[in-house]
């Protein structure tokens, strides 16, 4: 193994088109509207390729027309790529940069995401990661006509086979199976390089052999976001970066203590786990730019529009008037909700004071200050182990993701948690991750990449499966 590297601080963002505010693209300066552009994508991502970032990640509402298509009309629509498209475009558009697309489990087949997955981390040169989803929003289960849907453990359980299964697929080709065609005996590949899957499971039933080589990276980065128990026990089992939530410092070492302390019992270490809170920020040249900047996006925001809170209905509630506290648990984003609840609890909230601290950010940190500011802060959480690295959410893009690029990244490369060029090729290496071995691979030594092999779990091994 090589040598251990210096704990280095991950950058990423979470990419919507006009930003992260809800009226971004009601800016005299935006341009919004028409048909989606690809270019404009891939400016907002070569944005951050200069800003030498981990990745850039898409999430993926699917499913939220139909029915209420009527409540949508106050927010930009019709301008979201489907994210494994627009990552394979990206990935010509783009060197260096990971790239993570958002697949729910509920409305895919393993077969496919597992063949689609490892084409586009070869078509990336190994940049690729999974963002690992399991909820069942309403509009989702009335779009793909799901009837029987399961409850919230049920589709975690669901999640993990679907994972399980994947992986097998990628496994089911040895590194390398296809680098030595034999010409003359007329052998593309050795038969003893392949391991056809065989799964019977709870939920998943597939005989298959896989029919692209192995992922560069081994598997794609596995990505997942999860407040709840359910959650954090899933993401300690499989994610390999975990999106979170959280306000204050104590409540984000909570956290971390919390995930990373799971991960042992799945013969994990706590460096195979990277924490990355969500992060709203507004910089200024001076402290009271950035605070003017704050207020603007405060008094900006369509507070009427966040009381559909988790789902359920607040209308018949004054704005002004405490939050109540027999809101119905809802199905989905249980642990933030929890959060959400804590809050209001704790600080007395009202629900329009709920709705600036934590909807519009979604539950999120928010730093506010000079680009010295910002970085003292994203070290201070760094340092004391609070988080491994940040999802940015930019307000508004371009200018917010300009000037953290500008200004705030130069300041993180100085104080030396930051790099200042990418050193490896994949987002593994981004990363500081290992790349898994083919469990079937009982060679020694280097596997593909120039990555150094690391001995398999009992997670990871083994093609059959039989679940009761």
């Amino acid at each position: 193994m090589s040598e251990k590297r210096k704990r280095q601080l991950s950058l990423s963002v979470f990419v919507q088109q006009y930003g992260t505010h809800g009226r971004a693209w009601r800016r005299p300066e935006v341009k919004a509207g028409g048909n989606p552009s690809f270019e404009d994508w891939a400016k907002i991502v070569r944005t951050l390729e200069r800003g030498k970032f981990d990745f850039a990640f898409f999430a993926d509402f699917v499913g939220q027309g139909g029915p209420r298509v009527r409540g949508y009309g106050g927010s930009p629509q019709g301008n979201h790529f489907e994210p494994t498209a627009l990552v394979a475009a990206l990935a010509g558009a783009t060197r260096h940069i990971g790239l993570v697309a958002t697949i729910n489990t509920n409305f895919n087949e393993p077969y496919n995401v597992a063949r689609r997955l490892a084409s586009l981390d070869h078509l990336s040169g190994g940049r690729v990661g999974w963002n690992i989803v399991s909820s069942l929003a309403e509009g989702a289960a009335q779009t793909f006509g799901v009837n029987d849907g399961l409850d919230h453990d049920q589709r975690y359980e669901r999640a993990a086979e679907f994972v399980d299964l994947t992986k097998k697929l990628w496994d089911s080709w040895d590194d390398g199976a296809f680098d030595h065609p034999d010409k003359e005996r007329g052998v593309f590949s050795d038969a003893k390089s392949a391991h056809p899957v065989h799964h019977r499971g709870r939920y998943l039933q597939a005989d298959a052999l896989l029919d692209i080589a192995r992922p560069i990276q081994g598997y794609p980065v596995f990505f997942q976001a999860g407040n709840s128990d359910s959650g954090k026990d899933f993401a300690a089992q499989y994610a390999e970066v975990i999106y979170a939530a959280a306000q204050t410092l104590p409540e984000a070492q909570a956290f971390y203590r919390d995930v990373k302390s799971r991960l042992a019992k799945f013969g994990r270490e706590p460096d195979d786990l990277k924490v990355t809170p969500g992060l709203f920020f507004h910089i200024g040249r001076s402290r009271q730019e950035a605070q003017e900047k704050y207020e603007s996006f405060r008094e900006s925001i369509d507070v009427s529009s966040g009381k559909h809170f988790f789902g359920t209905d607040l209308s018949a509630y004054p704005l002004d008037g405490p939050v109540p506290t027999d809101l119905p648990e809802p199905a989905n984003g249980r642990g933030r909700w929890l959060q959400a609840m804590a809050l209001a609890k704790r600080e007395n909230l009202s629900i329009r004071e709920l709705i600036l601290r934590f909807a519009a950010v979604q539950g999120h940190r928010i730093v506010v200050g000079t680009p010295v500011d910002i970085a003292d802060q994203l070290e201070d959480w760094f340092v004391k182990e609070g988080a491994d690295g940040f999802n940015l959410k930019p307000s508004f893009i371009p200018e917010s993701l300009d000037d953290f690029v500008n200004l705030v990244v130069p300041e993180l490369q100085k104080k030396g948690i930051f790099r200042t060029e990418y050193e490896g090729k994949t987002l593994r290496e981004h990363l500081g991750l290992k790349r898994p071995p083919n469990p079937f691979s009982n060679r020694a030594g280097v596997l593909g990449n120039g990555v150094s092999a690391a001995t398999p779990t009992s997670a990871s091994a083994g093609h059959s499966s039989a679940r009761t």
